[in-house]
């Protein structure tokens, strides 16, 4: 580990010299990557260096032990050495975890899409719920949330939705967040009080860039225009401002209407589909990859069921990690990071697990 540290710490003083020479600037494209290579690379090698500072405190500390014979100083020094040996295996645990292999995705926006399952208009009603808790969510990390299409139901359900999230490091954060979601509630037509059961299904997929490459041929995708339906502003609903993208191949149906434009509707509906595609060869390789899908957090399967929202008892439960928290109104309202958090631990401790195996 800790030769692959000096190698990065010479990667990271070789990028500072490059960025500092004159006319880095010139090449936009090729100043971006470094700089970002650089950012990347900044907490490693700060962390390294923490981890080296400490390992010479406790060394000075026993050093101190060794020679000095007045009681007081060695009281002293032993305190020291506790405290910087403490220090070293934190931090050489934070760095084992820096030194994972990174998910690709991880710096990426996010297309979340959400559908009602099992439940009538209570599912509808559960996963616009559950659309304003990430949408909470994301505006309390200083996140961009725009809105691709919708299907209401009229008393503030939505029997589907899709939104794209745009913010760093959105995608590492929200990718656990994939699979069935439970609900269990009296709902507000049940005049018995009986608690009931919904669900609603969450697909997050990475936004795909310009720097991954996906064919698409014309032939294969079909292109519609109508009017948008629902809410979405003046003009919307009076000009064939929807577009529909139909992929042959697959059978995937892109739908986006939020934007007044046609053009603009289109571009999202595009950036939709290849980012589908994307996710779909990303799931065929996932599926491929036995040891992988075993080294994660619950199966990765979206129909997996991870996490239940219990009204009567106030409690949401996350079933891929065993945790309860009863503070559902407030995860509810984007408080969500007492499941995130674990999750992302969880993870990782996952995969230092899997790589201690095959070392």
């Amino acid at each position: 580990m800790f030769e692959k540290m000096e190698g990065v710490v010479l990667r990271y003083e070789d990028i500072s010299q490059e960025l500092m020479s004159p006319g880095v600037t010139s090449d936009q494209k090729r100043f971006m990557a470094l700089m970002k290579e650089q950012s990347d690379l900044a907490p490693l090698v700060e962390t390294y260096q923490s981890y080296k500072k400490a390992q010479s405190d406790a060394e000075d500390a026993q050093l101190l032990l060794a020679e000095e014979n007045d009681e007081e100083l060695r009281t002293l020094a032993k305190e020291e050495l506790a405290q910087a040996r403490d220090q070293v295996s934190v931090l050489e645990e934070k760095l084992r975890i820096l030194l994972l292999p990174k998910d690709p995705n991880d710096d990426k926006n996010v297309i979340v899409e959400i559908r009602a399952g099992a439940g009538g208009d209570e599912a509808a009603l559960f996963a616009g719920d559950i659309y304003r808790m990430y949408v909470h969510y994301a505006e309390g990390r200083g996140w961009r949330v725009e809105t691709v299409s919708f299907e209401e139901i009229g008393i503030g359900g939505m029997k589907s939705v899709s939104f794209i999230i745009s913010g760093k490091g959105a995608y590492s954060r929200l990718k656990y967040e994939s699979g069935v979601h439970r609900v269990q509630r009296v709902p507000v037509t049940e005049s018995g009080g009986r608690i009931h059961t919904s669900t609603c299904t969450v697909a997050v997929i990475p936004e795909v860039g310009d720097d991954i490459q996906i064919d698409i041929p014309d032939k294969d995708v079909r292109i519609d225009v109508m009017r948008a339906s629902g809410n979405g502003g003046q003009c919307v609903n009076t000009t064939d401002s929807a577009v529909r993208l139909t992929h042959y191949p697959t059978g995937i149906v892109i739908y986006s209407q939020t934007e007044k434009s046609q053009l603009q509707n289109k571009a999202k509906a595009w950036a939709l589909l290849r980012s589908r595609l994307y996710d779909l060869e990303m799931q065929r390789r996932h599926d491929e990859e036995a040891d992988l899908r075993r080294s994660q957090i619950g199966t990765g399967d979206r129909s997996e069921k991870i996490r239940t929202y219990n009204f009567p008892q106030g409690r949401v439960t996350d079933h891929r990690i065993k945790c309860t928290l009863y503070k559902l109104d407030s995860f509810l309202n984007g408080d969500m990071d007492d499941i995130i958090d674990p999750l992302i631990a969880a993870d990782q401790a996952a995969k230092l697990m899997k790589l201690g195996e095959s070392a």
